[in-house]
């Protein structure tokens, strides 16, 4: 099974060019899934499974308390690990071809207000020590929509500032161009003009957001910068750097823009991931007509 797992890793990453964290993510749901079945069950090749033994793991998953998104996760690995070990002749037929996978609850994404994004952005002193830093990536992320390792991978000649636009690789290393707000590009000007030089080292590289020894920043650092700018600015809610760009597409949708550009621009492959803003903006409708209407 370890041997069929590195082949279909190298695989993921070579020819499918899929992300690291992907990679990881799915490694450890087979090489979990390749334990249990040495273990339980004595099988060691990838023969030997039947659809049997991958429906008894799986309710051993949910017997354990795993969350239905973590089990589909773990479906999606096992169905695509299978489809490829037979598409390869590695086995001779595809025991995880009929697997459904688990219905999911779909929750509506959480959002700052206008009000609230305004406030945590103009909290950050811009005299402060990295405050036109930090300014700037709150400002991208709300301003573009971007994913945090979207922002943390940018780099300088990804960016131009004066067509307002930044070039970014998502997803299944799809790229894309995506509109720079003019408030954002303001903010990163001034990053760029008087503060990220001071943090310039022999080593430093072209990307856009530098930590303060000089390297790349990492997404855990702009998550923490994130959650720091938000308390700093008094607001009571969750804020990390996702929510940015829920409320990036909300707020896009509430003020007239049409959903194939939002899809667009926030890189989704398909529709359906994009409408669920749609959800968040109905409900908005409900709140107001429950509140204002007076048989609401």
């Amino acid at each position: 099974m370890n041997e069929a797992i590195d082949r279909f890793l190298l695989y993921l990453a070579t020819e499918r060019g899929l992300s690291d964290n992907y990679q990881v993510s799915t490694r450890h749901s087979l090489e979990t899934f390749a334990r249990w079945l040495a273990e339980a069950r004595q099988i060691e090749t990838p023969g030997k499974v039947t659809p049997a033994h991958i429906t008894e793991y799986l309710g051993a998953c949910k017997s354990s308390g795993l969350a239905a998104a973590s089990i589909k996760l773990i479906v999606v690995a096992i169905k695509i690990f299978f489809r490829f070990l037979h598409a390869r002749k590695f086995v001779s037929k595809d025991v995880a071809e009929l697997l459904p996978l688990p219905r999911l609850e779909r929750y509506l994404p959480e959002t700052l207000n206008e009000s609230e994004v305004e406030r945590l952005i103009e909290s950050i002193p811009a005299d402060q020590p990295l405050g036109l830093r930090d300014r700037a990536i709150i400002e991208l992320l709300y301003a573009s929509g971007l994913r945090i390792s979207e922002l943390v991978n940018a780099r300088l000649e990804h960016l131009s500032l004066e067509e307002k636009v930044i070039r970014v690789t998502g997803k299944g290393n799809k790229t894309r161009l995506v509109p720079v707000g003019g408030k954002a590009c303001a903010a990163v000007t001034a990053y760029l003009e008087r503060e990220r030089p001071h943090y310039v080292k022999r080593r430093t590289g072209s990307e856009l957001f530098l930590s303060v020894r000089g390297g790349k920043l990492t997404s855990v650092r702009c998550w923490q910068i994130v959650k720091a700018r938000a308390q700093f600015a008094g607001l009571e809610e969750n804020v990390y750097p996702h929510l940015l760009r829920h409320s990036f597409a909300t707020h896009l949708l509430n003020n007239g823009a049409d959903l194939r550009v939002i899809q667009e621009m926030l890189g989704h492959a398909d529709i359906s991931t994009t409408q669920i803003y749609t959800h968040v903006d109905q409900n908005r409708l409900k709140a107001v007509h429950h509140k204002f209407h007076p048989r609401g």
